[in-house]
């Protein structure tokens, strides 16, 4: 899933793995497809083994890799930090919208286009307001403390 956040547009995909191949493919979609007219793309992520520039080149040559990587601008939540993962946020919503139990992947993804749609004619935004120095109180183990 991708969101972006002040605009209320999320985009899903159901694929049948969690590969650094399907991360790769959606990646190369969010730049061709989504935001083809953008000259950078912030991507806000987890730190999942999978979601690095690595995985472009596993799955692209270097010639088609490159350009991909050069449009992205990286930054990755906290471990243990899901919860400031927005596509998280929304995933968790959408998990509890749909129904427990969905017997074929088409009618999986037949189910999310209808979320994905709904949702996105609402517009739900999501206007983060935790600010850096909030985050050094509520998640002091993870910031260092520098001495002057």
């Amino acid at each position: 899933m991708s969101f972006e956040p002040l605009s209320g547009i999320r985009h899903v995909k159901v694929t049948d793995h969690r590969t650094s191949i399907d991360w790769a493919l959606y990646i190369k979609e969010i730049v061709d497809v989504q935001y083809s007219q953008a000259d950078k793309i912030v991507i806000v992520q987890d730190n999942l083994n999978t979601h690095t520039p690595a995985s472009l080149y596993k799955a692209f040559n270097p010639k088609e890799a490159r350009p991909i990587i050069n449009k992205l601008e990286f930054h990755y939540t906290p471990k243990h930090g899901s919860w400031l993962d927005m596509a998280e946020i929304e995933l968790s919503v959408l998990s509890r919208q749909l129904p427990k139990r969905i017997p074929t992947k088409e009618e999986l993804q037949e189910k999310v286009a209808a979320w994905e749609k709904k949702r996105n004619k609402k517009v739900v935004k999501v206007n983060w307001q935790f600010t850096t120095a909030d985050a050094r109180i509520k998640l002091r183990k993870l910031y260092p403390v520098f001495d002057d």
